[in-house]
C-alpha cells in the first residue's frame, strides 16, 4: 500500500510540475504579444484562443476520460488496450478533420459570430489547424497517462510549449511576422507535440469498434456541457467584452480605441492572474489524493477544516501581495527600454485586484470539493459549474455596458463566489464539517480594508520608499491578525517549519 501511494505522489509531482512549467513557460509570451503586436491585434488574439478553449472540448467530446476509464478496465483484463486506441483516435481524426475543414469553410462567417470582423477569418483557419493538431494528441497523451508514463508525458508537453515560445520570439522579433506570427508559433509548438508521441502510434491497428465507441461516448459526452460550462466562468468575459459598442467605448475610455483593443487589453492584463492560479493548480494537484487518502481518518473533519483556513489564507495573503506589487511591476520600465507591459495597456491595471480575489474563492471551492468526491455525490457538481457560468455570463452582459473591462472583472468575481457558495451548500449537505466562516469573513474584510486604505495613503504619501514601506507594513500586519485569528492552524504550521528544520 505505502508503496502505491508513493508511485502516486511521484507522479502528482511529475504531472504538476510540468503543467507549472508549461504555464509559466508560456506566460513568457505575454510580455512579447504586448511589446510586439497592437493591442488591437492582441484583441484578436484573445478572443481567437479563448474560443479555441472552447472548441477544445467538442473537438475531444470526453474522449480522453473515457478513453481512460474504458482502457484501464481492460488493461486490468485483458491488458490489450490497442482496440480502444485505435477507436478513438480514429474516431477523433476524422471528426477533427470534419469540424476543421468546417471552420475552414465559414471562417469569415465564424470570425463574424465570436465578435471579430469577417476580414479576420485567417485567423480562423489557423485555430483550426491548431485544434485539428491538438485533438490528435488527445488519446495518445491519455495513452501515456495509462500506462503511467508520467515523465514522457511531461516532457512532451514542456518541449512543445518550449518550441512555440522559441518560434514566437524568432517570428516576431527577427522577422516581425505580426499576428500571423503569434499562430504560427502555436502550430509548430502542437506539431513538436505530436513528434514527441509519434512512437505510441505502433499501439495503432487498422481497426475500428462501433460497440467501443459507443460505450466511450457514453462515458464521455456528459463532460462536454460541465467542461464548456467550466471554461466559461474564465472566458465568457472576452467573447462578451468584444461586444461592447463604440458609444460605451467612448463613454469609459476616450476615443482612439476599438472593442478589439479593449479586449486585447483586458486580456494581456488578466494574464497576471496566473500567479494565483499556479498556486491553486499547485495545491489542487496534491489536494485531491491527500483527501481521498485520509478522508477515513478519525480527525478527518477537523483537517479538512485547517485545510482550508490556511489554504484560503495563503490565497488571500498572495492576492494582497499581487494587488499592492504587480501593478509597479508592469509599470517599471526596465533598463530604460522595456516595460512588461507598455503604457497603452496601463488603462486596465484596475482590473488585476478583481482578477486576483476571484481565486480565493476558486481556492475555496477547491476546498469544498472534497465532500462531493469522498461521497461519491459528483453529480453535483455540473449544477455548481453551471450555477457559476450562468452567474458571470449575466454580469458580463450587465456590468459591461457600464464599467467595460472592470464590469467584466466584477462579473468573474460574482460568478466564483456563486460558484463557491452552490458548492458549499451540496458539499456540507453530503459532507457536513464545521469551517470557521466567521474567521474567514474576518480574514476576507480584513484583505479588501487593507487594499483600499493602500491605495488611498498611496495618494498622499510623496516618496517612493515610503510608499513601499507602508505596504511591506500593511502586508506584515495582516499577517499577524491572520495567525492570531487563526491561532491553532498558525501553531501547526510553526510546528511543522520547525520539526521540518531540526531533522525530526
Amino acid at each position: 500500500m505505502l508503496a502505491k501511494l508513493k508511485l502516486l505522489a511521484k507522479d502528482t509531482v511529475i504531472y504538476g510540475a510540468s503543467t507549472i512549467v508549461a504555464r509559466s513557460l508560456n506566460y513568457l509570451l505575454v510580455p512579447l504579444y504586448a511589446n510586439k503586436l497592437t493591442t488591437f491585434d492582441n484583441g484578436i488574439q484573445t478572443v481567437v484562443y479563448a474560443n479555441i478553449a472552447l472548441a477544445n472540448v467538442l473537438f475531444s467530446y470526453g474522449l480522453e476520460t473515457s478513453y481512460l476509464k474504458s482502457a484501464s478496465d481492460t488493461l486490468r483484463h485483458s491488458g490489450d488496450t490497442r482496440g480502444y486506441f485505435s477507436t478513438a483516435f480514429f474516431s477523433l481524426l476524422v471528426t477533427s478533420t470534419l469540424f476543421a475543414l468546417i471552420m475552414v469553410l465559414f471562417s469569415a462567417d465564424i470570425a463574424s459570430m465570436i465578435g471579430l470582423g469577417a476580414e479576420d477569418g485567417e485567423f480562423i483557419n489557423y485555430a483550426a489547424i491548431i485544434l485539428w493538431i491538438d485533438t490528435l494528441l488527445v488519446i495518445p497523451f491519455a495513452e501515456l497517462r495509462l500506462k503511467r508514463k508520467a515523465l514522457r508525458f511531461a516532457v512532451a508537453r514542456i518541449i512543445g510549449v518550449v518550441a512555440v515560445v522559441l518560434a514566437a520570439l524568432v517570428l516576431l522579433i527577427v522577422f516581425d511576422a505580426g499576428l500571423p506570427g503569434a499562430f504560427f508559433a502555436n502550430i509548430i509548438g502542437s506539431l513538436v507535440s505530436f513528434a514527441a508521441v509519434l512512437p505510441l502510434f505502433r499501439e495503432l491497428k487498422p481497426v475500428f469498434s462501433f460497440d467501443y465507441l459507443r460505450e466511450m461516448l457514453r462515458i464521455g459526452l456528459p463532460y462536454v456541457p460541465t467542461g464548456i460550462a467550466g471554461l466559461l466562468i474564465h472566458l465568457i468575459d472576452r467573447n462578451l467584452l468584444i461586444r461592447i459598442s463604440s458609444s460605451d467605448i467612448r463613454r469609459i475610455y476616450g476615443d482612439g480605441y476599438m472593442a478589439s483593443d479593449i479586449v486585447g487589453i483586458y486580456g494581456r492584463v488578466a494574464a497576471f492572474g496566473i500567479i494565483l492560479q499556479l498556486v491553486i493548480q499547485v495545491f489542487r494537484f496534491a489536494w485531491q489524493p491527500f483527501f481521498l487518502q485520509h478522508a477515513n481518518d478519525p480527525d478527518a473533519k477537523r483537517l479538512f477544516r485547517y485545510v482550508l483556513s490556511i489554504s484560503t489564507y495563503i490565497t488571500m495573503f498572495g492576492a494582497l501581495a499581487a494587488t499592492f506589487f504587480v501593478p509597479d511591476l508592469v509599470r517599471y520600465h526596465y533598463g530604460g527600454s522595456f516595460y512588461i507591459l507598455p503604457p497603452k495597456y496601463w488603462i486596465g491595471l484596475s482590473v488585476l485586484p478583481w482578477i486576483f480575489l476571484s481565486y480565493v474563492f476558486d481556492m475555496i471551492s477547491t476546498n469544498l470539493s472534497s465532500g462531493m468526491l469522498v461521497t461519491g455525490n459528483t453529480r453535483y457538481l455540473p449544477v455548481v459549474t453551471f450555477a457559476g457560468a450562468a452567474v458571470t455570463g449575466f454580469a458580463c452582459w450587465l456590468l459591461i455596458p457600464l464599467s467595460g473591462m472592470d464590469g467584466a472583472a466584477y462579473a468573474i468575481v460574482a460568478g466564483t463566489i456563486v460558484m463557491c457558495l452552490v458548492m458549499a451548500y451540496y458539499s456540507l449537505r453530503v459532507f457536513p464539517n464545521r469551517y470557521d466562516w466567521k474567521k474567514l469573513f474576518i480574514l476576507f474584510v480584513a484583505g479588501i480594508a487593507a487594499a483600499f486604505f493602500q491605495e488611498y495613503i498611496s495618494r498622499t504619501l510623496e516618496g517612493a520608499f515610503e510608499d513601499v514601506a507602508s505596504r511591506f507594513a500593511l502586508l506584515a500586519l495582516y499577517a499577524s491578525a491572520a495567525a492570531l485569528l487563526f491561532r491553532e492552524e498558525s501553531l501547526l504550521v510553526l510546528a511543522k517549519i520547525r520539526s521540518k528544520f531540526s531533522g525530526r
